[in-house]
């Protein structure tokens, strides 16, 4: 019998450190806060950001609210590299993301009066950006269908992999993607966040804004879906085995 992958140690090994929300400040590719640039109608000058960095996100969100542009821009400098870490990892490569970002941060900016609980902005943008991928996909599957997609862009390790990982790891990273992409948007969505992403059900289900039993079936399926279809690189066998009832 081939051995199982475990699906909390290959999300580790294969994703940068998972660290508190409050602890990601900038993606992967980025050095420093400020090279998360916002579009240019929420850019003011850095000098007049005052000390709006130091409020928290439930302040922010009333003034930007009110119409206050500093304090949406700090928002955005906030949790940009959340929401482009979050759609790169559902997508599996970096193309578009930017835009689905910036998308994402318009709905947003243009319903904050919608938001109840000021202080879980970063959640509600997060599904948000989930939202806004979702529509992409079954977009780019539609065009797609209709003989007018464009490739589909390669699954783009560097972004997707810790330095760390090994060959062997990134291999199994590369097949699972490249397995993903042929399901669902809405299957393919729920088991990344589950098991790609390492969110619980709840979180998941938020994200998606559906039921927790819809959630459960969608992750069933694309985890049936692995069971039949992935195989080691190494061995040759079918290899990918998890629970998702629990």
């Amino acid at each position: 019998m081939a051995p199982k992958i475990q699906r909390g140690r290959l999300r580790l090994i294969e994703s940068p450190a998972r660290v508190p929300e409050s602890d990601v400040a900038v993606p992967a590719t980025a050095s420093s806060p400020e090279r998360v640039e916002p579009p240019a109608s929420l850019r003011v000058p850095k000098g007049n950001r005052g000390a709006l960095g130091d409020l928290p996100d439930a302040q922010l969100v009333t003034l930007g609210a009110e119409g206050n542009t500093q304090a949406l821009e700090v928002l955005y400098r906030r949790h940009a590299a959340f929401a482009i870490h979050l759609a790169t990892r559902i997508e599996g490569s970096p193309r578009d993301v930017e835009d689905i970002v910036h998308d994402a941060f318009l709905r947003a900016f243009e319903r904050l009066r919608d938001l109840t609980d000021k202080a879980a902005f970063r959640g509600w943008l997060g599904s948000i950006v989930v939202h806004a991928v979702r529509s992409r996909m079954r977009r780019a599957r539609l065009m797609n269908v209709l003989g007018l997609g464009r490739s589909s862009e390669p699954v783009d390790l560097d972004a997707l992999a810790s330095p760390e990982a090994s060959p062997h790891v990134r291999a199994q990273l590369a097949q699972i993607y490249a397995l993903l992409r042929t399901l669902s948007a809405d299957d393919r969505i729920a088991w990344t966040l589950r098991y790609i992403e390492g969110h619980e059900l709840e979180a998941v289900a938020n994200l998606t804004r559906c039921s927790l039993a819809t959630v459960k079936r969608r992750i069933s399926r694309a985890q049936q879906f692995l069971d039949e279809h992935f195989v080691d690189p190494t061995t040759k066998e079918a290899t990918v085995k998890s629970e998702v009832s629990s």
